[in-house]
């Protein structure tokens, strides 16, 4: 005989963590952040087709104080990263970062000085999409695994001791310029 049994029928029971994930992931509000070719795809993704809405992003935000999630879509120029990390740098906590295509990855093809050889390199990272460029059913693909992730998070000063601990990863990684191998 369990707890269950000695409930009334309708009552639900559940911690405040996976409470607050559950609303969390089901209220994502994105950030525009189309750089380019990529934007065409995630502008696809919010249309009637595939329609986000289904999940809770109907609107994507121009403001960044307004958003949660930020979608890098497509390469970050040199000159762009100063911009990115202030739009990043404003929007309200809890914030997500998607890395969408592989220019906003790793530079793609654009191996230069005036590309940013990583978006990972001026913001953290949460999910990383590849592809040139990513079809929006990979991108509705990226946005459920961040909404699962999103569930799973703690609250409080927990959150903040599992973010600092993956910037800590992040910055002890070796950047993609001083990589070797099949990448050069």
């Amino acid at each position: 005989m369990g707890i269950e049994e000695k409930l009334p029928s309708g009552i639900l029971l559940s911690t405040v963590e996976k409470v607050a994930g559950l609303v969390r992931k089901s209220s994502v509000w994105p950030a525009t952040f189309g750089l380019a070719c990529c934007a065409i795809e995630m502008m696809a993704t919010g249309a009637g087709r595939y329609d986000l809405a289904r999940f809770g992003m109907e609107a994507f935000r121009a403001s960044p104080r307004q958003a949660d999630l930020m979608i890098v879509a497509g390469r970050v120029s040199q000159k762009m990263a100063p911009v990115l990390r202030q739009i990043y740098d404003q929007m309200a906590e809890p914030k997500w970062v998607l890395s969408m295509g592989v220019c906003a990855s790793s530079g793609g093809m654009f191996n230069n000085y005036a590309i940013v050889q990583g978006v990972d390199h001026v913001v953290p990272v949460d999910i990383y999409l590849p592809g040139c460029p990513p079809r929006p059913e990979m991108l509705m693909y990226a946005i459920l695994t961040l909404h699962d992730k999103i569930k799973e998070e703690p609250l409080g000063v927990h959150r903040a001791r599992v973010v600092e601990e993956a910037e800590k990863a992040a910055l002890a990684a070796t950047p993609t310029s001083e990589m070797t191998g099949l990448l050069r």
